[in-house]
Order: structure tokens, then C-alpha cells, then sequence
């Protein structure tokens, strides 16, 4: 196998891990080091680089906690970042290689998550074979409601009855620059009322994220007169619109309000990308599911692909060694 060099992530190395993240083909805006870093207080960063020849020919977005390397926990999802011409041979040598600097510096564990195929600028599903070689065990698998933009998607009658009863009630869809309404009069509220928790992100953290990355950070609000009943927030990459948070009034009658929003989102702001990802519908881990927010999400035609979580034991570096003939 080819040699491969591995080094932690340094803030001299800033300018080339965006370059990096700008050129592969199964990266987006959440691997850039400016998103990565807006919540570094909370995550000790342990990012890869991995260079062959002295060329820089993968990264990947980790953080430890003890003796465990993750794959970021503060990014929905992660994975060995590559470019187009990097060759599945490569690919093994290179998580080989990581392997072994993490068990060489007491690491035990790589708690490893992909990026979902709908992110792939290109098929990039070399480390799923990778993670098989070296006896990755399945520990968690979440299910996202996801719409193929390029074929036909039958909305259900129930949602087109939402959107028809929005529409006799005047509602309005505006674009905002900033989250704090929808997240004091919305999300918040219904978060601590249904979970007794709080949003991932600060009307602070998505305020400072929108300024960095305001062509992919969107923020829609509906709105009843000069009330707000319902929004979504949207994370755009260059393949998928996806919904990162969805809530509305639920003090309010039923105004058909995200209907009228979504039926918006796909059928007009978004008709151009390839996918709409509503995101996941799993609680615990992955093991249990939201039948309500699951059928709402189908009802607009999504089906279902799945998002993956391994635990790989490091000392496995070594089942790589003979895979090669």
C-alpha cells in the first residue's frame, strides 16, 4: 500500500483545509473550518490531514473526547474527505493510515459517521468498502425523508388541503436576514415545550453563521397578518436544500401554515436542486421513530434513505495490510 503521512489539524493549516474542502467531491460548507470552529468551545478539535507524497490527498473532521476520536460531533455528518481522482486503493491505504496514528498516539476507538450519498458531488462511497475491510460495527443508522427533485413527487390530498387553506387565509412567506423571531416566538417555546430542550444552534451562532455563509443559510418565516405562525430554516449545499429546523405556532388553529411553506420551498425556491432532505425523524439514537413528523415528511412524497454511524476498534489498522492483491 502507498505510504501515507497523517498530522493533526494546526490553524496555520486553515488556508489549505479549505482549498482541500472547496475541490473534493464529498464535502460542503459544514467542513469549512469557519463553520467547524464557531462552536469550538464545546468540541476539542483532533482533525486529519493525510498526505501522500506530500500532497495532501485527504481530511477528516474529528474531534476527541478522552481516548475516543470522533468524527465531528458538532457537524450533522462527517467522513474521510477526498477528491475525484482519488482511487479506492488510496482510500484503504489512507484510513489504514489513520488508523495507525490513532492507536500509535492511545487512541482505542474511531466513532466514524458518514455523509449521506445525497451530499456527493459524485458517488464517494470508498469508505463504506474501507470501513467493511476493517470491521467498522453498525451503531447507529438514522432515517432522512428525502424528495429526488428531478422526477415526479405526488403530494398527498391532506397537504394540498393545507396549502389551498393557508392560501384562503392570506398567509405570506418572507426570507429573513436574521433568526431571532422565529427562534424566540417558534422554536424555542415548542422545543422546551415538547423536549424540555433547546435548539442546537443560538440565535448568535446562526446570526454569526448567516454573515459567513449567507448564500447557504436561509432562514424562512410565515406569517398571519403581522404575526408569525411557522419557519424553517435551511441549510443549502450545492446538491441538497435541507431543513435543519421546522416548527410553527402550535397555539394557533390549524392555518396550514408549513404546508403552505413547503409546498413553497420544493416547488419554487429550491425546483433546482437535485435533492430536499427534511432531515431525520429518529429519536434515541436512531432507534426509535416519530411516526407523525415521519408521515407528515412523506406526505409530500419523500421516501427514505439512510445516514450511518460505526465504531471501528483502531488496532484494526492491521486487517488493511492484505487486502491489496
Amino acid at each position: 500500500m502507498t505510504k501515507c503521512i497523517v498530522k493533526k489539524y494546526e490553524q496555520k493549516d486553515y488556508k489549505i483545509w479549505n482549498d482541500f474542502i472547496a475541490q473534493s467531491k464529498n464535502a460542503t460548507f459544514l467542513f469549512h473550518r469557519d463553520f467547524m470552529e464557531y462552536h469550538e468551545d464545546r468540541f476539542t478539535d483532533f482533525s486529519l490531514l493525510v498526505f501522500e507524497d506530500q500532497k495532501l490527498v485527504c481530511v477528516l473532521p474529528a474531534n476527541k473526547t478522552g481516548e475516543i476520536i470522533h468524527s465531528h460531533q458538532g457537524l450533522t455528518y462527517g467522513s474521510l474527505v477526498h477528491k475525484e481522482q482519488t482511487k479506492l486503493a488510496t482510500i484503504i491505504a489512507v484510513f489504514q493510515a489513520v488508523l495507525f496514528f490513532l492507536n500509535e498516539n492511545k487512541f482505542e476507538k474511531l466513532y466514524f459517521k458518514t455523509i449521506p450519498s445525497i451530499y456527493h458531488l459524485k458517488p464517494a462511497e470508498e469508505i463504506l468498502y474501507a470501513l467493511f475491510l476493517s470491521e467498522a460495527k453498525l451503531v447507529r443508522r438514522d432515517s432522512l425523508s428525502v424528495l429526488d427533485l428531478s422526477q415526479e413527487n405526488v403530494t398527498s390530498k391532506i397537504r394540498k388541503r393545507g396549502f389551498q387553506k393557508a392560501i384562503s387565509k392570506q398567509l405570506e412567506i418572507r426570507e429573513e436576514a436574521n433568526f431571532e423571531l422565529f427562534w424566540t416566538e417558534i422554536l424555542i417555546p415548542n422545543l422546551d415545550k415538547k423536549h424540555k430542550a433547546k435548539p442546537v444552534h443560538s440565535v448568535e451562532e446562526m446570526n454569526y453563521l448567516k454573515s459567513v455563509f449567507p448564500e447557504n443559510i436561509h432562514q424562512f418565516n410565515v406569517y398571519s397578518g403581522d404575526k408569525i405562525v411557522a419557519g424553517t430554516t435551511v441549510f443549502e449545499t450545492k446538491t441538497v436544500a435541507h431543513c435543519q429546523y421546522i416548527s410553527k405556532n402550535e397555539d394557533q388553529e390549524n392555518l396550514g401554515s408549513l404546508d403552505f411553506l413547503y409546498h413553497y420551498l420544493i416547488n419554487d425556491k429550491f425546483a433546482h436542486k437535485r435533492f430536499f432532505d427534511f432531515g431525520i425523524s429518529n429519536e434515541n439514537q436512531g432507534k426509535n421513530l416519530n411516526e407523525g413528523l415521519s408521515y407528515w415528511k412523506e406526505s409530500f412524497g419523500a421516501s427514505t434513505i439512510v445516514h450511518d454511524f460505526y465504531e471501528v476498534e483502531t488496532a484494526n489498522y492491521n486487517k488493511l495490510s492484505t487486502v491489496l492483491i
